[in-house]
C-alpha cells in the first residue's frame, strides 16, 4: 500500500471547468480501490465545500514567507470513500463561480498568490508539517496550478517523491517577473533551470524540472509536446526530460458512464442489445427542437474554442445541411463562435440546433441519441468525450491527434475486415478534411449492418479508471525505487 497524496486545483463534483476535474475526482477513487492510501488535496472554493457537505477542521498553521494564516478541512469526495482535504484561506479562495476568473471572464489578478498559498499549504502537508500527523510517499501535482509543489519540495532533503501531470500545456501559470519577488520565493529557483521562462514566472516549469517523474494524459502526446508544434515553447525542455516522461491514458468513470444504466436516457441499451439506441435519437432529435428523421445525426459537447476545431464545424454547416445531415451541439466559449453557431441554427433549423452552455443531461444525451460525434481538436491531450462516445457506440470523428489517435481506429478496409474500426480519423486540421469524414460517416450509416457492427466492436472498447490506475501504480513504484 502507498501513501498518496494527490493534489489539484479542481475535482468533480466539488469543482469542475474541464478534464482535470474528471481525472482528479476519478484517478484517486481508482486508487483506493485499489487498496492505496490515497488522500485527495484542493483549495476550498465555496463550491466545493458546499457540494462536499460534512467537513471537520483539522488543523490550522502559517505560511511565513506570505504572512497568510490556512487551515485544513476534511471530507470525503461524494460519491467516493476518498478522504479529501480543502486548504481553507478565505482571502484566496473564498470566491463564488470559475476558480481561476474572476465575474468579468479574465484571471483573478492575484492568482498567482492565490496557487503559491495552495502550493505552500501542500508542501507543509507534504513534509508532515501541517499538524495532520501523516506523511505521503508520493505527491502526484497537475497542471500549472500546483507546479510550485515539486519546485519547493525539492529545496528538502527528506521529502515525498514527485510526480506532475501535464493535461494541457498550453496553459502554463506565467506571471511577471517582478511576481517571483512578491512570493518570496528562494531564490535559487530563479533560473533558466526551474522558474524562469523567458524572463517570466512560469508555474508549470516548476513541475517540469523538479518533478521525479513527468506524465501526460495519452501516449501521442507525449510524444507531441517535445515537438515545437505542440510543445508551447518547453519541448527543449520535455526531450531534455524524455526519459521520465510518460503517456497514460485517462480513463472514464464507466458506472456515471454507462447507456445500460444511465438515468438520463429516455431508454437504456447495450452492445448486446442495441435496439435503445433508435429510442434516444428521438429523444434528443425532440428535446433539441430538430425534426424527428432517420438521417445521420451528429454530436458535439465541449468548449467553443479554436482548440477544439469549432471553426472547421463551422465551416462544414452548409455542407451538413445540403446532404440533410442533422447537428446537436452543446458548449460554450469565445462569443464570436457562439454567436455563428446560434446564427446557423437560425438559418437551417432542421439540421443545426446549439445550445449554449452545459448541461450533464443533455451531455448525455447527446452521447447516447446522436449517430456519430464530432472532436476534429488542433490538439487533444487525452479527451474524454470520444471515450464517452465509444461506449454509447457514437462513432467518433476525429483528428488523429493526441487521446484521439491512441482511442480511435479508423474505418479503413483493413480494420473493418478485421473487426477493429471504431470510429472515422483525418490527419489534416482542415474543413475539406472533416467534411470528407462526415461524408465517409454518412455513406456507412446507410449500410446498417456494418454500422452496427462497427458499433459493437467500439462498445467493447475498455477504458476503466483502474486499467489507468494501475499503470500509475507502477509508476509510483518505479519513481520511489529510483530515488532510494
Amino acid at each position: 500500500m502507498s501513501k498518496i497524496l494527490f493534489v489539484s486545483s479542481e475535482a468533480y463534483p466539488l469543482i469542475k471547468t474541464g478534464g482535470l476535474a474528471d481525472v482528479s475526482g476519478s484517478l484517486p477513487a481508482a486508487l483506493k480501490s485499489l487498496n492505496q492510501a490515497v488522500r485527495l488535496i484542493l483549495p476550498a472554493y465555496p463550491a466545493a465545500k458546499q457540494a462536499i457537505g460534512k467537513l471537520k477542521r483539522l488543523a490550522n498553521f502559517h505560511i511565513p514567507s506570505l504572512g497568510e494564516d490556512v487551515s485544513v478541512l476534511e471530507g470525503r469526495l461524494p460519491g467516493s470513500q476518498v478522504i479529501t482535504w480543502l486548504v481553507d484561506c478565505p482571502p484566496a479562495f473564498e470566491r463564488p463561480g470559475n476558480p481561476y476568473l474572476g465575474p468579468d471572464g479574465k484571471d483573478w489578478p492575484d492568482n498567482a498568490q492565490r496557487f503559491a498559498i495552495f502550493a505552500h499549504a501542500v508542501t507543509a502537508v507534504a513534509l508532515d508539517q501541517a499538524g495532520l500527523n501523516w506523511q505521503p510517499e508520493i505527491v502526484h501535482c497537475n497542471d500549472w496550478q500546483s507546479g510550485l509543489v515539486p519546485a519547493l519540495l525539492s529545496m528538502e532533503a527528506q521529502r515525498p517523491t514527485t510526480i506532475f501531470t501535464i493535461h494541457n500545456l498550453a496553459y502554463q501559470g506565467l506571471f511577471p517577473a517582478e511576481t517571483f519577488q512578491q512570493l518570496a520565493l528562494p531564490h535559487v529557483l530563479w533560473s533558466l533551470h526551474n522558474l524562469e521562462f523567458h524572463g517570466m514566472l512560469s508555474f508549470i516549469k516548476g513541475g517540469l524540472t523538479c518533478a521525479d517523474r513527468l506524465t501526460t494524459v495519452s501516449p501521442s502526446y507525449a510524444r507531441e509536446i517535445q515537438t515545437p508544434e505542440f510543445g508551447c515553447g518547453l519541448d527543449g525542455l520535455l526531450k531534455h526530460r524524455s526519459d521520465v516522461l510518460t503517456g497514460i491514458l485517462n480513463g472514464i468513470d464507466t458506472q456515471e458512464w454507462d447507456p445500460a444504466s444511465d438515468p438520463h436516457l429516455a431508454r437504456h441499451y447495450s452492445a448486446t442489445n442495441l435496439a435503445g439506441k433508435k429510442a434516444n435519437k428521438r429523444a434528443l432529435q425532440a428535446a433539441m427542437g430538430l425534426p424527428e428523421s432517420d438521417s445521420l445525426l451528429l454530436g458535439s459537447v465541449g468548449r467553443l474554442v479554436e482548440q477544439k476545431g469549432v471553426d472547421l464545424i463551422l465551416g462544414s454547416i452548409d455542407h451538413l445541411a445540403q446532404k440533410g445531415i442533422q447537428l446537436a451541439m452543446l458548449g460554450s466559449g469565445e462569443a464570436y463562435f457562439e454567436q455563428a453557431l446560434l446564427e446557423a441554427a437560425k438559418r437551417y433549423p432542421d439540421n443545426i440546433s446549439v445550445q449554449i452552455g452545459y448541461n450533464e443531461k443533455i451531455a448525455h444525451q447527446i452521447e447516447a441519441g446522436a449517430d456519430a460525434f464530432l472532436m476534429p481538436s488542433r490538439f487533444e491531450p487525452c479527451g474524454l468525450n470520444q471515450l464517452y462516445s465509444l461506449r454509447y457506440g457514437t462513432l467518433p470523428i476525429v483528428h488523429a491527434v493526441g487521446g484521439l489517435a491512441d482511442t480511435v481506429t479508423d474505418c479503413e478496409h483493413q480494420a473493418l475486415h478485421q473487426g477493429r474500426a471504431t470510429g472515422f480519423c483525418f490527419t489534416h486540421p482542415n474543413t475539406d478534411a472533416l467534411k470528407h469524414n462526415i461524408d465517409r460517416a454518412a455513406a456507412l450509416f446507410a449500410q446498417p449492418r456494418q454500422w452496427h457492427a462497427v458499433m459493437h466492436t467500439a462498445m467493447q472498447q475498455d477504458f476503466d479508471w483502474r486499467n489507468s490506475a494501475r499503470q500509475y501504480l507502477s509508476l509510483y513504484q518505479q519513481a520511489v525505487e529510483e530515488r532510494l
